[in-house]
């Protein structure tokens, strides 16, 4: 396995034209670039007024610290993916030799130099952005390894650090109570999300050793506790949005949890089949839940 990897690697000295783009995964970028918007937009402060702010900080949450956890991931799971996807970036030798290890580090130095344009409690985030990016994929740690830490780690590094970002970009300093139990809530909802992800490869988990929650728990009680987990921290927002004066808002998060429960009955019924489709549907609504949470806040 390794041989061949060196056999494509040694193909070219230099990634291919788009290869490098294709490593750092753009159409994963969105999730951290919501939630940073979140995050500006819960801060109170007039955008045209801070918008260098607002474009560092769109460019640090996605392309930079994002695409330096994909590429990471890329570079440490190269040998399963010679196997699984023969034709990602790496194993096919279109980003050869070191190169995707090389992206990993100079990214996480570029991460680091953006967020010291942004403040100290952006570095902050960024650190522990970083960190949690490599362990997640690097081993010994290898926090992917298991789905309770894994899926923890992914929730909090798309929903909860880029949310806290785009407070402390906006404010140069360390955001209120409210916005940071909004940002912890939406954190640890996205731990459900992640833990639907896993559905698509149970067998191949079990045959690596992956202890994702799927694997651990089984199919249904794994997602019973994706669709528990999803729903408590909404309930708990929209109960403080109602206890902070902020109805309107806590009424809108309350209406699309409502709809999510009614998706979440068909995942639940069949949770392999419908995991994807939810991600496409119920977390739509989850994010849209964010916004509204974001706007009353900015009220506040």
């Amino acid at each position: 396995m390794v041989d061949t990897l060196s056999d494509r690697a040694t193909q070219s000295r230099h990634p291919a034209p788009g290869a490098l783009l294709e490593l750092l995964k753009p159409i994963t970028w969105f999730a951290p670039m919501w939630a940073f918007m979140c995050g500006v937009v819960s801060s109170g402060v007039p955008i045209l007024e801070a918008w260098p702010m607002l474009v560092l900080g769109a460019l640090l949450a996605g392309p930079l610290v994002c695409g330096t956890s994909q590429a990471v991931n890329d570079w440490f799971d190269r040998h399963v993916d010679a196997i699984n996807e023969p034709n990602r970036p790496i194993p096919s030798g279109r980003v050869p030799g070191r190169w995707g290890l090389y992206v990993g580090i100079v990214w996480s130095a570029v991460s680091l130099a953006v967020a010291t344009l942004l403040g100290v409690w952006v570095v902050a985030a960024v650190c522990v952005g970083l960190v949690l990016a490599w362990l997640y994929s690097a081993p010994p740690i290898r926090l992917k390894g298991n789905g309770w830490f894994g899926c923890l780690a992914v929730g909090l590094c798309y929903e909860g650090l880029p949310w806290f970002t785009g407070t402390a970009a906006m404010i140069g300093g360390l955001p209120e109570t409210p916005v940071l139990l909004m940002a912890g809530l939406y954190s640890l909802g996205a731990f459900g999300i992640m833990t639907l992800n896993d559905f698509k490869a149970v067998e191949g988990d079990q045959a690596l050793g992956v202890r994702s929650l799927p694997v651990q728990l089984g199919v249904k009680p794994a997602a019973w506790l994706a669709c528990v987990v999803m729903a408590v921290p909404q309930v708990a927002v929209s109960a403080l949005l109602f206890s902070w004066g902020a109805a309107l808002a806590g009424s809108m998060v309350a209406a699309l949890l409502a709809v999510q429960v009614v998706l979440m009955v068909r995942v639940l019924e069949n949770p392999r089949a419908y995991a994807a489709w939810y991600n496409a549907t119920g977390t739509t609504l989850y994010v849209l839940g964010m916004l509204a949470s974001a706007v009353a806040l900015r009220g506040l």
